[in-house]
């Protein structure tokens, strides 16, 4: 991502120093700009790298090929002026070489700078390579210049100046392929960061103001027309109007607003006047904090690539050693300085890790990326290796395997009345009451379509019923205690439906008008419909899963039945889920908690992976390593099959970077020479370089086709 995230302590160390840090590794430090224009400023600095890759590019190839047309083309029968020409003019044919090499090398300055730097501090890197091999080709270009203008003209055939001109030129171009490539796996920040509106219309009065969204500030009154994109998080003061949140929660249906309802940054106004209040402006807003997320794993290094980074410790100064000693090797065996000199450069050129420094983050770019294109927050590379690794899922009950609103399942009647009737009673009767129980018996009425009245009287038994009288007529609705203590009798077959109702995991109400009872209601939290496809898919790729649930066992064991779930963690006080994720860590289980991330965020924590579900909410987003922004379960799947597609093929690009190298590295030091084969030359093992590092690119960016 090009960015650096640093934690410090103001106390013991400064910013400059920080930003001198940067500059000593061979970096240039930037400062961060305003959130609004961030994103903007990013592309034109990625735009403008390219451009500048291309022209470098350009330059490098514009000399390169008459260089190459000097040096070889005589070699080859091609006509070349006789000023020119190594029989006749050794001297010119030298120095035009050294003017036509000196802007390619200027073209792959970087790698001189860095490469040495980094070599004389002693941690010498990939530009190391680049910069020694291209160097000692240059400055023996320049010995044999120099012997030529003293008389010996035999060093006509000794110069290595096209040798160092095309290393860089195709390690140029390598570079430049990859910068591109490197935008296309950055393009799920654009897409997000594309989402936000440049500007905001503001009440300033009686006026409307447009001003830039950078400028908006929290408590600013924002109004919002049809078709517009809502700028900021706020509160609707008045309006009314259907919002689009896809973008957001993955729901294609519109979301009714009116005064007092919260509206997302980013999302769309469909089609009436909204004016809201300005709540969470800049880097606070939801689409904001999903960027980041996004930019935070995208930068983050996964455990995977840690050994890549410790084999390329290793690897480059034992690198340098080998091409030492195999071109001292050759030379004290009685080939010539040429000779030697082939080898130590060929060695250098192909041996350089490049592809193997491209494996793992290119990888871990594009698979947190497609993530994000479908809902799935990844919060960093770690958590991505981990989730292919758990064998143990345990889902939180309510409101992630279930919906986590009670509905009415079930309905028995008894008396004489009509159903329809005594659902519009019984519902009027809970209109004023705040239970859910009772807020899922008007839900149904609702649905229904009955028209509700507004109850005369009122009263609440807490944990029992209501009692209330609608129309004139005595409704009581509550357990089986609250009509015992009312004297009511319940018949056998009451009885009856409420212990089947119970058995089935479902809490029954008592319904009765005037004394007689005349209804039962079934309500039950009901599952998600995607619960049972996702549990299924989840146990086909291995995985052990877990509900686990404060609720009763008889409850749990009919919601888990339903859901396809065999293991039942039931009756678990929130502050005790934790506990019982840490029972099944110390059977060495690698273990996903998956809960809405505000009750459960202990367990999240104590996980080995925490994944919320919900709208991306502050708390989920904090104590969960992934965040699935759609509410759905199937997105946990989704993230299991990422996770393993994103690591098998970081494991194919550590493999062919590493096989690529150590295969390379005896065929540059001379082993097929040595048996009557071919000598590498150093263009070719550029040119086989730079293509193992786009090779490794465009293999991480197969992972772009990964549909859930």
């Amino acid at each position: 991502m090009e960015k650096v995230t640093v934690a410090y302590d103001g106390n013991v160390v400064r910013l400059s120093e920080i930003k001198a840090a940067i500059r000593k590794a061979g970096y240039k430090p930037l400062e961060i700009e305003r959130e609004s224009e961030e994103h903007d400023a990013d592309k034109e600095r990625k735009d403008k790298e390219i451009r500048i890759m291309k022209t470098k590019l350009a330059v490098s190839v514009m000399f390169t090929l008459p260089l190459l047309y000097i040096a070889m083309g005589h070699m080859l029968g091609m006509p070349i002026p006789d000023a020119l020409s190594p029989m006749t003019n050794p001297m010119n044919f030298a120095i035009a070489q050294l003017l036509l090499v000196i802007p390619v090398m200027g073209a792959g300055y970087r790698f001189y700078i860095v490469g040495f730097r980094t070599l004389a501090k002693g941690s010498p890197n990939m530009d190391s390579l680049i910069a020694l091999g291209t160097s000692a080709a240059f400055l023996y270009g320049v010995y044999a210049l120099l012997r030529i203008s003293s008389g010996d003209v035999s060093y006509a055939s000794q110069l290595y100046f096209e040798t160092a001109a095309t290393i860089i030129t195709l390690i140029l171009f390598g570079k430049f392929l990859e910068t591109r490539s490197k935008g296309k796996a950055s393009e799920a920040i654009k897409k997000l960061a594309g989402l936000q509106p440049k500007h905001a219309t503001v009440l300033h009065g009686d006026s409307e103001i447009e001003i830039p969204i950078g400028e908006v500030e929290s408590g600013d009154i924002i109004v919002v027309k049809p078709g517009e994109r809502i700028p900021v998080d706020g509160i609707v003061v008045s309006g009314h109007s259907s919002v689009d949140e896809s973008m957001l929660t993955g729901e294609s249906l519109p979301v009714e607003k009116n005064s007092g309802d919260r509206v997302i940054g980013a999302s769309i106004n469909k089609n009436g006047s909204l004016v809201f209040a300005a709540e969470k402006v800049g880097k606070d807003t939801v689409l904001s904090q999903i960027i980041k997320l996004v930019e935070e794993a995208q930068g983050s290094k996964a455990p995977i690539a840690r050994l890549a980074d410790i084999i390329s410790g290793y690897f480059v100064p034992a690198v340098m050693a080998v091409a030492v000693l195999s071109g001292l090797a050759w030379y004290v065996s009685g080939e010539g300085a040429v000779f030697s000199l082939t080898i130590f450069i060929s060695v250098l050129v192909i041996a350089c890790p490049c592809a193997l420094g491209l494996a793992t983050p290119t990888a871990i770019m594009v698979g947190t990326g497609k993530g994000a294109d479908y809902g799935v927050l990844i919060k960093s590379g770690g958590a991505l290796e981990t989730v292919h690794k758990i064998d143990a899922i345990v889902f939180d009950k309510t409101g992630t395997i279930t919906k986590g609103e009670p509905e009415v399942t079930d309905m028995a009647f008894f008396g004489g009345m009509d159903e329809s009737e005594v659902l519009r009673l019984a519902a009027s009767a809970e209109k004023v009451s705040e239970h859910p129980l009772g807020d899922a018996i008007v839900k149904k009425a609702e649905d229904r379509e009955l028209g509700l009245a507004r109850p005369e009287t009122f009263n609440s038994f807490t944990g029992k019923g209501i009692e209330a009288e609608v129309e004139g007529k005595s409704i009581l609705i509550g357990n089986a205690k609250f009509f015992n203590d009312k004297g009511i009798r319940l018949e056998n077959e009451i009885e009856e439906v409420l212990e089947a109702f119970s058995s089935e995991g479902k809490t029954p109400v008592i319904c009765s008008v005037n004394s007689s009872v005349e209804g039962v209601f079934g309500i039950a939290d009901v599952i998600k419909e995607d619960s049972a496809s996702a549990v299924g898919e989840l146990s086909g790729l291995g995985i052990d899963v877990y509900m686990i649930t404060g609720d009763n066992r008889k409850t749990a064991l009919a919601i888990a039945d339903k859901a396809g779930i065999k293991s039942v963690l039931a009756e678990v006080l929130p502050g005790d889920k934790a506990e019982e994720i840490k029972k099944l860590q110390k059977q060495g289980k690698t273990v996903a908690m998956v809960g809405d991330g505000i009750n459960d965020a202990p367990a999240l924590a104590q996980a080995d992976i925490g994944i919320a579900i919900g709208s991306g909410t502050d708390v989920a987003m904090e104590s969960a390593d992934i965040v699935l922004m759609h509410s759905r379960i199937t997105d946990v799947v989704t993230a299991v099959k990422l996770s393993r597609s994103t690591i098998g093929n970081i494991k194919q690009n550590l493999f062919w970077a590493f096989a690529y190298n150590t295969a390379g590295i005896p065929i540059a030091a001379g082993l097929l020479h040595l048996f009557g084969g071919p000598l590498l030359n150093p263009m070719i093992a550029a040119a086989a370089m730079s293509m193992s590092s786009v090779s490794v690119v465009g293999n991480a960016l197969r992972l772009r086709k990964f549909k859930p």
